[in-house]
């Protein structure tokens, strides 16, 4: 990182990383679960429920992306082993151990939801000290909501579809 840059984090950079190691374990965790949801997934309307399990993953790995070069940015080296992300994460890893889709449909708006209060948590202690990893989460965060609201205009159609109250 520039010497501009890292004055500008200051003393809060090792905060700051600590925040994105564990982001960057929370979406390698996302992607692998969205991922292997997608191919296990069965129940009614599947084609769709994989569709949308497939476009999170895609963004799960692209914020995986984004986080890593901001942690290499900061002067930090991106957890280089998977095992690692376990001792990291904040969010954990949801086994697809029940492939109905509305049990993935329901581990995965969880996680959504994990993750938007750990995004919330960066914009607070990022706001005033770091204002690129601020917009970093910001960005994120934005995915994230849509993610959440996507899985669970799903659920609601699927429990229409059962004639089931939400």
């Amino acid at each position: 990182m520039g010497t501009k840059g890292r004055e500008i984090v200051g003393a809060n950079t090792e905060k700051i990383l600590s925040l994105l190691d564990k982001a960057f374990a929370d979406e390698w965790l996302a992607y692998y679960q969205y991922w292997l949801g997608a191919k296990i997934a069965k129940g009614p309307m599947k084609e769709a429920v994989i569709t949308e399990l497939l476009q999170h993953a895609t963004d799960e790995l692209r914020h995986a992306d984004l986080v890593a070069n901001r942690i290499i940015q900061l002067g930090g080296t991106p957890a280089r082993s998977p095992q690692l992300w376990y001792d990291f994460t904040n969010c954990g890893y949801s086994i697809p151990e029940d492939p109905y889709v509305a049990k993935l449909l329901e581990q995965n708006i969880k996680g959504e939801q994990c993750a938007i209060t750990i995004y919330n948590t960066m914009l607070a202690e990022t706001r005033e000290k770091d204002p690129v990893t601020y917009n970093l989460a910001v960005l994120i965060l934005q995915d994230e909501v849509e993610h959440e609201e996507d899985l669970q205009a799903l659920q609601e159609d699927i429990d229409l579809m059962l004639n089931r109250p939400s």
